[in-house]
């Protein structure tokens, strides 16, 4: 369960791996500023739920206590930025009283990184090397070469015209 502006909202982890984060490619979008475009993912391992963290700017915590991966239990507090959520499930077997809340700060990021498995779309190959200054200062001298040709052809047309 997630508790969100409009209430609480639950969600069923009905596939094998379910991604996190603000993104609308998350499998569940959490729109709020404090959590990162993919915050976090749940995975299941045998009969457990993993909880890791993908390295987000304002992390991941379970309980109060920051993780980069936790197996969940059922009653577990678990938090992405500023957004709260439970997690439930429907054997309650060891379930342990949890620690008082406590009201948390996050920092929204000011710049988002790139993450590390990010591949660019473009149909158009990248850049593999940087400009040449030697090669823009040759095509701004033909630039200003065409320009001054221009600039005769039209003063020697002026010489030459026949005068009314």
């Amino acid at each position: 369960m997630i508790a969100s502006s409009i209430g609480p909202i639950a969600h069923e982890l009905s596939e094998e791996l379910v991604t996190l984060g603000r993104s609308p490619e998350n499998m569940i979008q959490l729109d709020d500023p404090s959590v990162s475009g993919k915050h976090a993912q749940l995975q299941l391992v045998g009969d457990d739920v993993q909880l890791t963290d993908l390295g987000s700017t304002n992390g991941t915590t379970v309980n109060d206590a920051a993780i980069t991966a936790a197996l969940l239990r059922a009653g577990d507090r678990v938090r992405f930025g500023k957004v709260e959520a439970c997690f439930e499930c429907e054997v309650a077997g060891d379930a342990q009283p949890l620690p008082a809340m406590e009201e948390v700060e996050a920092n929204t990021a000011a710049v988002s990184a790139r993450p590390a498995d990010f591949s660019n779309a473009s149909p158009f190959p990248r850049r593999t090397t940087e400009k040449d200054p030697g090669r823009t200062a040759l095509f701004a001298a033909a630039v200003v070469a065409i320009l001054a040709f221009i600039g005769s052809m039209l003063a020697l047309a002026q010489m030459h015209a026949p005068m009314p």
